[in-house]
């Protein structure tokens, strides 16, 4: 009879354990399954990741590829056997389909995971090459651990080499090359300068003009027809250039395809709300993959950057498990070193309708500051040589801090952002 009672309890009690189903195996998904593990240690909980890999960091693929650090150093976490302490099933296999109405993922190997809640986080893939030819042996992107060994394999000091890209991923393999000592060739996006998607022009041509200075070769996309054999760029007057490696760094795109007839509501990426819910019950998105309120436009966008990841993963674990964290939205924020040249932006960084701006530029030096203002607030901000108020700037922009008298003294001097930002901060803990 004391049998039966106990095989009974531990039939209810296992019953009652909880299916997470992480999609994506990089920082979002991570942070979730940690939180979910630290807040119930019976819950069953499996990460799915396509690569063969343990899960990393793809920021840090640049330190790899310069040397800073081996492919070991871009994990997530240092500790071997961390997911398995945690007793965390980390799958390695693609999604192919998700059964909302059956709640159950499909796997292309044909496996089967059924679950109480599903977070997809399944991030980004480069974009293709906008030449044909990019099928050629030599022509690689830079996105996975794979493709910066292949890398490795193939450069060596004196190498030639094409960079397709001028981007924030771009910008940050600059420097691994000029560390690496190749001959580098890059392609500017259409705009005729870098980062644009980041920086306004005058910081764009700033850090163009710096990488120039050490030795980058900087060529425009309409000089280029297509990617040849060698390979090689075929050049507008039908000259061949050949290279030892073309990297392509034009972009990503959210993986989302995998979700159709899944009736998640998707635009760039996932439409998630406030609590990283998305159209369809039970199922959440995080990190690059989530396309959600936006700190500054009020609206929805898509801020592929690791600390968002993060956090998106932390929150969307609490309110799986039946919480209610609330997400206010990401801030468009990005940091750059490119060949030892840090460059900033924040918030709306090329300003706001019916806003004003304040410049100061020393091109020689390398320095320059651009803060945008709506009425007395600081919304937006870039700089380029200055590392000493950058926290600072994020802070005004975040807090919304009314800059009263200050605004107009910003405008006299920008550099005397701290000095404001102390003034207004003291004011409020009045």
């Amino acid at each position: 009879m004391l049998q039966t009672k106990s095989a009974e309890s531990e039939q209810a009690s296992t019953s009652t354990i909880k299916k997470y189903v992480l999609v994506g195996a990089g920082p979002a998904s991570v942070r979730a399954a940690e939180t979910l593990r630290k807040s119930d240690a019976n819950c069953d909980i499996t990460m799915i990741g396509l690569e063969s890999e343990a899960p990393y960091s793809r920021m840090a693929l640049p330190y790899y590829l310069s040397g800073m650090i081996e492919d070991t150093g871009t994990h997530l976490r240092k500790t071997a056997g961390h997911f398995e302490g945690l007793n965390i099933n980390h799958v390695h296999a693609k999604v192919d389909k998700i059964d909302s109405e059956g709640h159950q993922v499909t796997l292309n190997n044909g496996d089967t995971y059924n679950y109480d809640k599903l977070m997809i986080a399944t991030g980004s893939r480069p974009a293709n090459s906008p030449f044909p030819g990019a099928d050629n042996d030599g022509v690689v992107n830079c996105w996975t651990l794979a493709d910066g060994r292949k890398i490795l394999d193939t450069i060596k000091p004196g190498s030639k080499v094409a960079l397709l890209g001028a981007g924030f991923v771009a910008s940050i393999i600059i420097e691994a090359m000029i560390k690496r000592g190749v001959d580098l060739t890059v392609m500017l996006g259409r705009t005729g300068y870098m980062v644009s998607r980041m920086m306004d022009q005058t910081a764009g041509k700033m850090i163009q003009s710096w990488c120039e200075s050490k030795g980058v070769t900087m060529i425009l996309p309409n000089s280029i027809k297509s990617i040849e054999a060698g390979p090689a760029l075929k050049r507008d007057d039908d000259s061949l250039t050949k290279f030892d490696l073309i990297i392509v760094a034009t972009g990503v795109y959210s993986n989302i395809e995998f979700l159709e007839g899944s009736g998640v509501e998707t635009d760039n990426g996932i439409i998630v709300d406030s609590h990283l819910r998305t159209s369809v019950d039970d199922i959440y998105a995080a990190g690059d993959v989530a396309q959600g309120l936006d700190f500054s436009t009020g609206g929805q966008s898509v801020h592929a950057i690791q600390p968002t990841a993060v956090d998106h993963g932390r929150i969307a674990a609490v309110n799986m498990m039946g919480g209610s964290s609330f997400y206010k939205g990401s801030l468009s924020m990005n940091v750059l070193d490119t060949a030892g040249l840090v460059s900033t932006s924040f918030g709306s960084w090329g300003g706001v309708e019916g806003g004003d701006s304040v410049t100061l530029v020393d091109k020689e030096n390398y320095k320059y500051i651009r803060l945008n203002f709506k009425d007395d607030l600081l919304v937006g901000a870039i700089t380029v040589g200055r590392t000493d108020f950058i926290g600072v700037l994020r802070g005004l922009i975040q807090s919304e801090v009314a800059l009263g008298d200050w605004k107009e003294k910003l405008r006299e001097d920008p550099t005397l952002i701290m000095s404001a930002y102390l003034a207004q901060s003291l004011d409020i803990a009045r």
